[in-house]
Order: C-alpha cells, then structure tokens, then sequence
C-alpha cells in the first residue's frame, strides 16, 4: 500500500474515533477534582495497571508513596476506578475507566496525572484508548512493560539513569507515537508489522533490529519489541540530561 494511503487511512481513522468520542451522547455535569493516595502497605514489588478509554493521561515516578493522583472529570459515572492489595509480599494496582453507556452530547474532560513510587521493582501494564497520553518513566524500577495504544497521540519518554534491565512490548494503534531513548544505555529494538512508518533517529540497523551505540557496552539493556500499528511510530535515542 502507498505511503500516502496508509496515512489518508490513519487520518481517516483517528478522526472516526474522536468524532464517536464527541457524539457518542455522553452526560455531562460539573466537573470534579479528586487526589487519591495509594500506601505500598508493606509490598516489595508491585504490578500496576492503568486502563483509560479516552482522555488525557500523564503518569511519571515522584511519588512519597505507591501511588499519588489527580483526576479531574466531569461525566459522573466515569469516577475513575483504583484498586490496590497485596498477597505474599507482592501489590497489585489497578487504575481504571468505567465502561460508559451516554444519553445526551457534551463537552467531555477527562484527565488523570498519576505519579508512582521511585525505586519500586514494578511490572506496568498501561491501555490506551483514545486520547493523548504522556508516559515519563525515568525514576521508576520498570522490569516489564506492556503498553497497548489506542487512538490519537503517544508520548512513550525511556530516558534516565536505568539501574535493571527493561522487557518491553508496544501495541500500535492508530495515530502517532513517539517512543524516546536513552543513548548512553544499551538499547535493542524490533519492529514488526503494521502498514504505518517507522522513522528513527540515533539508532542503527542491526538485522531486524535497531540499536544505539551503547548496547552490548552497559551493563543495562533495554529490549523492547513493537507491533506497528496503523500511523507512525518515531523511535528517537537520546542523552540523559539531568
């Protein structure tokens, strides 16, 4: 298929999905502010997992405790859901959007800014519908991330200081994502299908991968593996910038 179908249909597509967003006949009201605080309650590792349908999501590390958020919404029963216990030294998060059935159209805002714990040993499962979602996860103990995108705008940011070895898979959607990387630790990437683009900056080809000029140098290696999805896919290497 052309380059140039593949991203008239990617178009086509997201704005399918923001206009069944915007006349899906959603109640709206007034919109609420809620901070919700997650104690580790004594867990050593935990394994989150973050489920949004549509709207805006931010999650970085900086937390005091396991789990410190904001959500500002205004669809009442979109409260979004959190979930957290722990069994045999191990927790187990969950932060969800409630399915949602509508009756009128309305303006929707629905907004979270979730921050976790440094230095936590964590396994981070994060599902995206459509929306625009900013993952900064420089700070965080990440040994395993499986991140599923949706519909619209991905910001993926894996640069920092890693201190254990990263296994991470990428699900494309539809639209773009932006995938950031260190430079100065060894970093191994592949890609496989989908009919979108991948374009990359400061990797090389190695094979059916791409890799900086750190790896098989650090000790640290990131390995993430990515299924195209429909639209582009940007993998940019980067330095570390305090």
């Amino acid at each position: 298929m052309a380059m140039t179908k593949v991203w008239k249909l990617a178009r086509l597509l997201t704005i399918t999905a923001a206009l069944l967003l915007t006349s899906a006949c959603i109640p709206v009201g007034e919109t609420q502010m809620e901070s919700r605080t997650v104690d580790l309650a004594g867990a050593q590792a935990v394994d989150v997992e973050i489920m949004m349908g549509v709207g805006e999501l931010k999650l970085a590390g900086g937390a005091r405790e396991l789990l410190e958020a904001e959500f500002i919404y205004n669809v009442p029963h979109w409260q979004p859901e959190v979930n957290y216990y722990v069994s045999g030294g191990r927790g187990r998060l969950t932060v969800r959007q409630p399915h949602s059935s509508g009756v009128r159209w309305g303006d929707v805002r629905y907004e979270w800014d979730l921050r976790l714990k440094n230095d936590l040993p964590m396994a981070l499962t994060v599902s995206l519908g459509a929306g625009r979602s900013e993952l900064a996860l420089a700070g965080l103990a990440v040994s395993r991330l499986d991140v599923k995108m949706g519909a619209g705008e991905t910001t993926l940011d894996l640069t920092g200081d890693w201190q254990a070895d990263l296994d991470a898979n990428i699900k494309g959607g539809v639209g773009r994502a932006t995938v950031r990387l260190p430079a100065d630790v060894g970093v191994r990437v592949y890609a496989r299908g989908g009919i979108g683009k991948i374009n990359v900056r400061g990797l090389k080809s190695d094979g059916r991968a791409y890799v900086n000029a750190a790896y098989g140098k650090s000790k640290v290696t990131l390995r993430i593996d990515i299924q195209a999805g429909i639209g582009e896919i940007n993998l940019e290497a980067r330095e570390y910038i305090i």
